[in-house]
């Protein structure tokens, strides 16, 4: 038997696809706001971290 049966058999779950899709856009959109208005400085200086050693 396929996973999808054991899916169908569940109540309700389209509810979690549409909850983990909407937790998913809002943090990547939150992410991409950021990335674009992050100082220049502060994301050079992150870059760098890991050849500073």
């Amino acid at each position: 038997m396929k996973f999808i049966h054991y899916l169908e058999k569940v109540t309700g779950v389209d509810i979690y696809a549409l909850s983990s899709f909407a937790i998913f856009s809002t943090i990547f959109m939150i992410m991409l706001l950021w990335a674009w208005k992050a100082d220049k400085k502060m994301i050079d200086e992150i870059r760098n971290i890991p050849l500073e050693n």
